[in-house]
């Protein structure tokens, strides 16, 4: 079977179909079946024979420029559609915030997403918006994560979110990813715009992981040039630990030495 990888939003997850007989190259624009009506999609995968098995849905055919056209006009009644679903929930004092709005390429169905705190009753709501728009309506509640990625927006390194630029799914990040790089567990140093752990975390951390297992444990004793000391701090990136010594009237100093210069047990090298 031949078939093409095609994603409907900029940074969305890619979705495979049937060519249809239809020899297709990355970047070009399609109109797909899907469960919900037609859509307007960019080929990122061209088309390919796979051996595989299972029912596919189709590309009906290449975008034309009159295609393209209509996806302008549809994206301007989206906004539109955001505007008036916001005035809506307004007037039915609903606790919620509407950031997104999608048409169907066909227009058969028009999917809101919107973010609150708790559990919304958007039944008011929901009939409001299918009086207005005549249509299929879809809410779909998300979290701030998903915000972030549908908004966009710019992170504390002063570039585009990955979220919105590159990410096509939110991995796991922990806080032990950011003891494990040193960095200071201040929220505001390690929380990115949509107030959880910033997902860039997770981009080395294998190569931290790997590192810290050759260094010795926090808080364990290792041997120095200059006696026995505690260790306060390793730095991956140096390849040097920060070893504290405790002097006879209770004042302490700390030293910095290379991984090479002490002596540990090797099975203090597992970090916490």
């Amino acid at each position: 079977m031949q078939i093409v990888g095609v994603k409907f939003k900029p940074v969305g997850e890619i979705e495979y179909y049937n060519s249809n007989g239809l020899e297709i190259k990355k970047g070009e624009s399609v109109i797909c079946e899907s469960e919900n009506g037609l859509m307007f999609g960019v080929v990122d995968v061209e088309t390919q024979e796979k051996d595989t098995e299972g029912q596919f849905k189709k590309v009906l055919r290449i975008a034309t420029d009159g295609d393209k056209k209509k996806l302008e006009d549809i994206h301007k009644k989206e906004s539109e559609a955001i505007a008036f679903a916001k005035k809506m929930a307004r007037f039915h004092k609903l606790e919620m915030k509407v950031i997104d709005a999608e048409f169907t390429f066909d227009m058969t169905k028009l999917s809101f997403t919107f973010t609150a705190d708790g559990r919304v009753d958007f039944r008011e709501l929901l009939k409001s918006l299918a009086s207005e728009f005549k249509t299929r309506i879809e809410l779909k509640q998300v979290g701030v994560r998903d915000e972030a990625k549908i908004l966009g927006g710019y992170g504390p390194c002063g570039r585009p979110l990955c979220c919105a630029n590159h990410l096509r799914d939110f991995g796991k990040v922990s806080i032990k990813m950011a003891k494990d790089q040193g960095l200071s567990l201040n929220p505001t140093g390690i929380n990115g715009v949509c107030g959880r752990l910033m997902c860039c975390l997770s981009y080395e951390e294998d190569d931290y992981a790997k590192a810290l297992q050759k260094m010795p444990k926090l808080n364990s004793k290792v041997q120095t040039p200059d006696g026995e000391g505690t260790v306060t701090f390793n730095n991956v990136l140096k390849d040097e630990v920060s070893v504290k010594f405790v002097n006879e009237d209770g004042s302490y100093n700390i030293k910095d030495y290379a991984l090479g210069e002490i002596r540990f047990e090797r099975k203090n090298a597992e970090q916490n």
